[in-house]
C-alpha cells in the first residue's frame, strides 16, 4: 500500500507552515488538496512549491474556502483521510475589538472539524501555538509541557494568542461532545523560523530582519523559543499518521531559547557581511516598560521582556520520534532567505 491512495486536506495553502506541509506531503506521494480564500493565489503556491523542489503537481488540487463561511468545506474534505488545519484568520490591521479575531478563529476551527467529521475523515491535526500553552508561566523554574494551558484572561495576552487558546479549547470540547469517530491531534509551535519559499515573509522574519539590518538600534531583553518550519511540517505529518498521537497535543520547539542578543552575535559570526549593521547594544527592561505607555510597538513587546519560558519537546521526541534541527540552524536558514529575497 502506498501513500498515494491517502488524500490530505491542508487548510490555508499559501501560508508559511502550510506550504511546507504541502511540499513534504507531495514528496511522500500523498494526494493533497488545499484551501485558498482566493483561487488567484494558486500560481503563487505553485511557485513556492517549485522553490521547495516540487516538479510534479498532478497530486495537488485547490478548493476555494474561507474559515468565516460554510461554503465549499464539504467539497474540500470530501474523500479526505486526513486534514491538516493550518489556516488562521488573517487581519491586515489589528481589529478594534478582540472578538473580531477570536470569533473567526473559534468558529473556523469548529467549521473544519464538523466538515471533517461529516466526511468521515480519520484525523485532524490542528496548528495551535505556544501562546495556548505557556503564556501564564513566567518563572524560570517551571517546566512547561503539553499539560500546561495559558489562561485566556492573562493580563497582557494579545488578541491573537487569546484566539489560539480559545480555538484550541473549543476544538477539544467539540471532540468530546460531538466528534464522533473523528480523531484530533494538536501542534503547539514556539517561534517559527527556517527557509522561506517566497519574499512575502512571516512576522518572525520581520523581527529578524530588524535585528540583521540594524533598524533595531538596541535589542530588548527577549528570549525566543525557536523551531524550524521544516520540523513543524514534519511533526504535523507524524501526528497525522502515528496512532499514539490520537487525542494528544505536542509542543514544537528545538530546545532551549535564544535571546535577540545571542541571535545578533551568532549572525555576525556566521554571516558577517549580511549582519554587519546588527546592533549588540541592549535596552534596559524598565526603558521598554515606560515606552510601552505611549508607543504601540513597545507595548507589543513589553510582555515578552525579561521573560524566560522553559518548555519541553520531550513528548514529541519520545512519542513520535521527532528530531528537530537546532535553534542556530533555523535562524541561519531564515537569515539566508532574507538575504536571498533582498537581492
Amino acid at each position: 500500500m502506498t501513500n498515494s491512495i491517502h488524500t490530505v486536506l491542508v487548510t490555508g495553502g499559501s501560508g508559511f507552515v502550510a506550504v511546507h506541509c504541502i511540499q513534504q506531503l507531495l514528496d511522500k506521494d500523498y494526494l493533497v488538496r488545499t484551501t485558498l480564500r482566493d483561487l488567484n493565489k494558486q500560481d503563487k503556491v505553485i511557485a513556492m512549491l517549485k522553490k521547495g523542489g516540487i516538479t510534479d503537481f498532478s497530486n495537488l488540487s485547490f478548493v476555494k474556502a474561507d474559515l468565516t463561511s460554510d461554503d465549499n468545506w464539504s467539497t474540500a474534505v470530501k474523500d479526505c483521510d486526513y486534514v491538516l488545519h493550518v489556516a488562521s484568520p488573517i487581519f491586515l490591521k489589528l481589529p478594534r475589538h478582540e472578538d473580531e479575531m477570536i470569533r473567526p478563529a473559534v468558529d473556523g476551527t469548529i467549521r473544519v472539524l464538523k466538515a471533517a467529521r461529516d466526511a468521515g475523515a480519520k484525523r485532524v491535526v490542528m496548528t495551535s501555538n505556544f501562546g495556548a500553552v505557556g503564556y501564564s508561566h513566567k518563572d524560570k523554574t517551571t517546566l512547561i509541557t503539553e499539560e500546561s494551558w495559558t489562561d485566556p484572561n492573562e493580563k497582557g495576552l494579545s488578541a491573537y494568542n487569546k484566539s489560539k487558546v480559545l480555538a484550541e479549547r473549543a476544538a477539544w470540547d467539540f471532540m468530546e461532545q460531538e466528534g464522533g469517530s473523528l480523531e484530533l491531534s494538536v501542534i503547539n509551535p514556539m517561534g517559527i523560523f527556517g527557509p522561506s519559499f517566497t519574499k512575502d515573509l512571516s512576522s518572525g522574519f520581520e523581527l529578524l530582519q530588524k535585528v540583521i539590518d540594524g533598524s533595531m538600534k538596541a535589542l530588548p531583553n527577549i528570549s525566543l523559543g525557536i523551531v524550524d518550519v521544516r520540523d513543524v511540517a514534519d511533526l504535523h505529518i507524524r501526528a497525522m499518521t502515528n496512532p499514539q498521537a490520537k487525542g494528544q497535543r505536542f509542543l514544537a520547539l528545538s530546545g532551549g531559547t535564544m535571546s535577540l542578543l545571542e541571535i545578533a552575535d551568532f549572525l555576525k559570526n556566521e554571516m558577517p557581511e549580511a549582519a554587519a549593521n546588527a546592533s549588540t547594544k541592549t535596552i534596559p527592561n524598565w526603558s521598554i516598560r515606560i515606552a510601552a505607555l505611549f508607543n504601540a510597538q513597545a507595548k507589543a513587546i513589553a510582555p515578552l521582556v525579561g521573560i524566560y519560558r522553559n518548555a519541553s519537546n520531550e513528548k514529541a521526541r519520545t512519542l513520535l520520534g521527532w528530531t528537530p534541527r537546532s535553534n542556530q540552524e533555523a535562524i541561519l536558514a531564515t537569515a539566508k532567505s532574507l538575504v536571498e529575497f533582498a537581492s
